[in-house]
Formats: structure tokens, C-alpha cells, sequence
């Protein structure tokens, strides 16, 4: 399932790319609902490129046909990604703990200046293989990114404004 999502801030792009790759702003998110507290692996930089892995559980609430083949407790995966500061690219993708052979998902997010402030693309694919429900997984799966998305757009600016 081929996935859009769009946020928008009321600051500059580099300031916005400083919050979402500061490894403090990692314990905001984990106030956010339908999500563990996200745990940061791995983040180093090279020149203009910062690669950083981070492992995420999901907390939310699934459907009795989907708990019927998936365990939520292991509904755990990596995102790794790589942000380019000078293009404001960042390509992921997620890495399951579990049901590797199940679910795939990659992306970009790209940062832009959109006026007064800045607008964040996200684009990419979720592909999940379960008989039956990998639509329905699909589904929820985009619908859980959206709510995060506008969830995360308050929290980088309530950041921004402490």
C-alpha cells in the first residue's frame, strides 16, 4: 500500500531537522499514543549525513481479526534511517523483530520550506503478507502513521516553543 503523508510546522526547515534528530525529543514521542517509548540504538553522523537506528513498539489497539494472527506484544521494529542535512532527505525503513517475512515498509521524508514555516513529505510503501488481514494491517498500519504525523507535528512545535 503506497502511503502519503503530509505535516506541516510554523518554523524553518533546519530548525525542525534539529528537534527530530535531537535524542531528547526521542522521549517526547514516547508520550505520543499507540507507541512504546522509543529506544535510540544507534545515531552517528558523517559529514552532512546523520544514520540512526531507533526500535519502536506498537501500543495501540488492534481488531480481534487481526490479533487472531498477529501477537501485538510482538509488534517491535527498527527504523533506520538516513537524513541527508544538506538535501533535508531522509530515506527509512522498518525492520520487524518479528514477522521479518511478513511486512516491509520504506520511504522518504523530505523537508521544505513552505512559507512562514516548513512542510515535511513522507512517502513511501507498506507491504504486509498475512492471509486475510495484511489489507486490513495495511490499513491500520497508514492510519496509525497519519495520527503519529499530526501528533508529532504538535510535539516538535510545542518543543519548539518551550
Amino acid at each position: 500500500m503506497r502511503f502519503r503523508i503530509q505535516q506541516r510546522f510554523d518554523a524553518p526547515v533546519e530548525d525542525v531537522e534539529a528537534v527530530l534528530l535531537d535524542p531528547a525529543f526521542l522521549d517526547r514521542l514516547g508520550t505520543l499514543p499507540k507507541l512504546g517509548r522509543p529506544t535510540l540504538l544507534d545515531q552517528r553522523e558523517e559529514g552532512d549525513r546523520v544514520h540512526r537506528r531507533v526500535r519502536y513498539a506498537f501500543a495501540g489497539q488492534l481488531s480481534s481479526a487481526v490479533t487472531a494472527v498477529v501477537d501485538p506484544a510482538r509488534l517491535t521494529w527498527v527504523e533506520e534511517s538516513t537524513v541527508d542535512r544538506s538535501t533535508h532527505r531522509t530515506t527509512f525503513r522498518i525492520l520487524p523483530d518479528h514477522y521479518r517475512d511478513r511486512l516491509k515498509a520504506a520511504g522518504t521524508f523530505v523537508l521544505s520550506s513552505d512559507g512562514a514555516g516548513s512542510r515535511r513529505m513522507a512517502e513511501g510503501d507498506v507491504d504486509v503478507r498475512f492471509p486475510l488481514v495484511g489489507s486490513k494491517v495495511e490499513r491500520a498500519i497508514v492510519s496509525g502513521l497519519q495520527e503519529h504525523a499530526a501528533a508529532e507535528a504538535r510535539a516538535v512545535s510545542d518543543w519548539l516553543a518551550e
